[in-house]
């Protein structure tokens, strides 16, 4: 599709954009709005969604905490912008978006049993697990809130999306949990869980700047193909941290997908793979599966694992996937005439999703 916009003042490469200003800015103009929604909850959850989102420490003082990547807040401004509106027409969308993100991280700490976010401890580990859940349902309460406010028909259209996400995403994670106590998974299963458990949310964060800007169902429709391939490069990624990554960059601890017994991508590629070291492995996971003592394990019994990943193929099966994720979330944005700085931009966001470090 040509573009209507005219290519001499808008193009740019994707190389010369800067990402780092691009998730700034998504942050600078979200954060008051989340913070005034945030706000708005009864104590005491209104100090520990706070806490959480990096804004205070566990004894309640100011902190400069790591308040994440901020890559939907960003995607939701592109989203407004690919749709020929101001970035600020999608900062409800952002920050509803943000809300449900953070509320899946919440119940998932407590699922999960992470005592470690963002470099610090998790929500229910400091405030308890009955704070974390309620935190959460209130932050997705508050998401809707935030669109259906604003009043128009399309805050109804956008407020749809969100909702559709935000139950794919919830799909998702009860996938996600019920594969851990299973010796098998197929890769196209653990796609469709990624493509839940991520996909869905960041499909929504690109297109619900554009529907909130008036785009159309078939322009909102093509943006969300790019947002879901980008979410499982983004997962792939994820899932390579999630074993090899370094601690310090991550905030996680080291084998921190095995040691919780997940059947993420490396795993069940590795599981697929056939061959010597694809054997060994299942027979030690499914050992694993039968048994309680996983929390005693030592470093080299995660080593272990980790390797008979990699010699598998699992690990570069993964970083394959991710590229080639990648490549069809670039070719979506083909679809959607849009300025050229803005694809250029929402290109360069796909690009730092598929070489981040944390």
């Amino acid at each position: 599709m040509h573009s209507a916009y005219p290519a001499d003042d808008t193009a740019q490469s994707a190389e010369s954009v800067d990402v780092s200003a691009l998730l700034e800015r998504g942050r600078t103009l979200s954060t008051p709005v989340l913070r005034a929604a945030v706000g708005r909850l009864a104590p005491p959850m209104d100090t520990v969604a706070a806490y959480h989102f990096g804004w205070i420490d566990a004894q309640g003082r100011p902190s400069d905490g790591d308040g994440g990547k901020a890559v939907r807040p960003a995607l939701a401004l592109l989203s407004a912008e690919a749709a020929g509106a101001a970035p600020e027409v999608g900062v409800p969308g952002a920050v509803a978006v943000e809300l449900v993100h953070n509320f899946s991280l919440l119940h998932d700490d407590l699922m999960d049993g992470d005592e470690q976010r963002r470099h610090r401890d998790t929500v229910w580990k400091v405030h308890g697990p009955a704070q974390a859940i309620l935190v959460g349902d209130a932050l997705f309460a508050l998401a809707n809130e935030v669109l259906l406010e604003i009043g128009t028909v399309e805050a109804g259209r956008a407020t749809r999306r969100l909702t559709t996400a935000t139950r794919k995403l919830i799909d998702g994670q009860a996938q996600d949990i019920s594969y851990e106590h299973r010796e098998r998974v197929t890769v196209e299963e653990c796609l469709e869980m990624e493509g839940n458990k991520t996909g869905a949310l960041l499909a929504c964060a690109v297109s619900i700047g554009a529907v909130l800007g008036g785009a159309d169902d078939r322009t909102a429709d093509t943006l969300e193909s790019y947002g879901y391939h980008l979410g499982l490069a983004f997962q792939a990624v994820d899932d390579l941290l999630g074993i090899w990554g370094d601690p310090v960059a991550t905030g996680k601890q080291t084998w921190s997908d095995l040691r919780q017994r997940k059947k993420s991508l490396p795993v069940v590629a590795a599981l697929a793979a056939g061959g010597p070291a694809s054997e060994r492995l299942g027979e030690l996971l499914a050992a694993d599966a039968k048994s309680n003592d996983v929390d005693s394990f030592s470093e080299e019994e995660f080593a272990t694992r980790a390797a008979l990943i990699e010699e598998a193929g699992g690990r570069e099966w993964t970083s394959q996937e991710a590229r080639r994720q990648h490549a069809v979330a670039i070719e979506a944005l083909s679809g959607v005439d849009m300025p050229e700085r803005v694809r250029a931009q929402l290109v360069a966001l796909a690009d730092f999703v598929v070489v981040r470090k944390r």
